[in-house]
């Protein structure tokens, strides 16, 4: 099977596994968790195999070693805290910003489509290909040293949970803060849905008085929700944005 590991692609690699703070023994995974599917797709009689199943495993490891951490971190948050403060950790677009600030993005492989529609900046291939390289990670070097890659990349999150930060009900806050002074109605819209019906991601958007506060992404409409409220918080200058 080619992999198109060619030297300039070597090379790249190499830059990628250097800003990672990674080193592969298999350089060969590293390359598959940057292939898009449309990439292999165009590319079939080359067998190039694309990063779906490395992200299948990536988000099962990332979910295991988020969910490890703050039940030894924070032994008094109840089940349903956890499970939120985690959900924002996990969430599409934390991850593709991380990928992004890794400059991820230019060392994906992508079809012509793909590459043309702007596919290295779209979130959820980011978020995607972020859980792709915790996959490849764990293959290569093991649960420890996924974790390691993991805690390392998301500290800002983690750091955030330990001020209590993402123990917050914003659609709670965002209609206390908008009713306080008057009676505007605040609903909350699917903008839409991807993803097969195991995996489905939401957007939905919010909106008070005709006017559109915020969007946010989940893997459950609630999940979204809360975060267009959040943003909805932040254009209102009720919260900040960190």
């Amino acid at each position: 099977m080619k992999t198109l590991l060619d030297k300039p692609r070597l090379q790249a690699l190499a830059a990628l596994s250097g800003v990672l703070g990674v080193e592969f023994k298999e350089i060969s995974l590293l390359n598959q968790a940057l292939v898009h599917t449309s990439f292999a797709n165009e590319n079939k009689h080359m067998g190039v195999m694309h990063n779906e199943r490395l992200e299948f495993l990536g988000d099962a490891v990332l979910d295991l070693v988020i969910s490890q951490f703050l039940f030894n971190r924070f032994p008094n948050l109840t089940e349903g805290e956890l499970t939120k403060a985690r959900a924002v950790i996990v969430c599409e677009p934390t991850l593709a910003r991380h990928a992004a600030r890794l400059g991820i993005g230019k060392y994906l492989l992508l079809g012509k489509g793909e590459l043309s529609s702007g596919g290295r900046d779209r979130i959820s291939i980011l978020a995607d290909s972020f859980e792709s390289l915790i996959g490849a990670v764990y293959l290569d070097g093991g649960f420890e040293r996924a974790a390691d890659f993991v805690l390392q990349q998301l500290k800002e999150e983690l750091v955030l949970v330990e001020q209590g930060q993402y123990i917050k009900d914003y659609k709670t806050l965002l209609q206390e803060s908008i009713q306080k002074h008057n009676d505007s109605k605040i609903v909350y819209e699917i903008v839409s849905e991807r993803g097969p019906d195991h995996d489905k991601v939401f957007e939905v958007s919010v909106v008070v008085n005709s006017n559109t506060l915020g969007w946010g992404t989940g893997k459950s409409k609630k999940e979204a929700e809360q975060f267009a409220a959040r943003q909805a918080l932040i254009k209102l200058h009720i919260i900040d944005e960190k």
